[in-house]
């Protein structure tokens, strides 16, 4: 019985490069064996174990980032086929190629597909999303929260900074000061948390100012992108009627 010869599958990809974040960028094509379960991560790491584009020259390796590859850090936040999302839980089965990367063009890029969040992590600063605590000692357990309230603080706690929100906002660019759906969220987040409301005010004010509240088009881009399925617009919603209540309270001197 003659045999059959099955050609071996691949995965194609077209990546976008970059190599300084004062550098033009440019397209590479790669072509990686396929196997059985991959995700986007697996095929950038075969990239990185023989780094040669499709037609055979050498390449420097494609440099991006992960952590977790559970969805949780989202660290390899990524525009993948044109959707903002999570390189870890994008399948290759499930893609069409060829499958093209390109870094989120919100952030400034680094360097290929890594980005510099530092606007996230300031708009965290700027509405202090964190709880207070005094002196380095164990002040033992903190106020407890109602169940029905920490049931849906859990849904914002989910949070992992990974920017898909900010990537699929049209309000967030390099021409708008605009915080961002994440910041907000978290603001109302620790707004409820019975210890971190002792900071409610100061988090309101920060979002009165330019590029707090104000900024938002109600857009709902980024309640429908966030991988974490966050209320996002919730929260916006509810922060926007705080910081009216706030500053109805400001102008009667309260």
């Amino acid at each position: 019985m003659a045999e059959t010869t099955v050609a071996a599958k691949t995965v194609k990809l077209v990546i976008s490069r970059q190599d300084g974040p004062d550098s033009a960028p440019y397209t590479e094509e790669f072509e990686v064996p396929y196997r059985s379960n991959m995700n986007v991560i697996s095929a950038l790491m075969e990239i990185q174990r023989n780094p040669k584009k499709t037609d055979g020259a050498d390449t420097a390796p494609v440099c991006w980032e992960s952590n977790c590859l559970e969805e949780v850090c989202g660290a390899c936040s990524m525009v993948i086929n044109g959707k903002p999302r999570q390189a870890c839980s994008a399948l290759i089965d499930k893609l069409e190629q060829p499958i093209r990367l390109e870094p989120m063009r919100t952030f400034p890029v680094v360097r290929d597909l890594v980005i510099n969040r530092e606007r996230m992590f300031n708009a965290l600063k700027r509405v202090k999303a964190w709880i207070p605590i005094d002196g380095t000692y164990d002040l033992g357990p903190g106020p407890r929260m109602a169940e029905t309230k920490r049931q849906w603080a859990y849904e914002l706690s989910k949070c992992m900074t990974c920017g898909v929100c900010l990537e699929s906002c049209p309000n967030v660019n390099d021409r708008s000061s605009f915080i961002g759906p994440a910041a907000i969220s978290q603001a109302r987040l620790f707004n409820t948390h019975p210890t971190g409301e002792m900071h409610k005010e100061e988090r309101l004010d920060a979002l009165m100012e330019d590029g707090g509240i104000e900024g938002c088009g109600n857009s709902q881009n980024c309640v429908r992108a966030c991988p974490k399925g966050i209320p996002l617009t919730t929260s916006i919603a509810a922060i926007n009627k705080d910081t009216t209540k706030h500053l109805f309270k400001k102008w009667l001197g309260m």
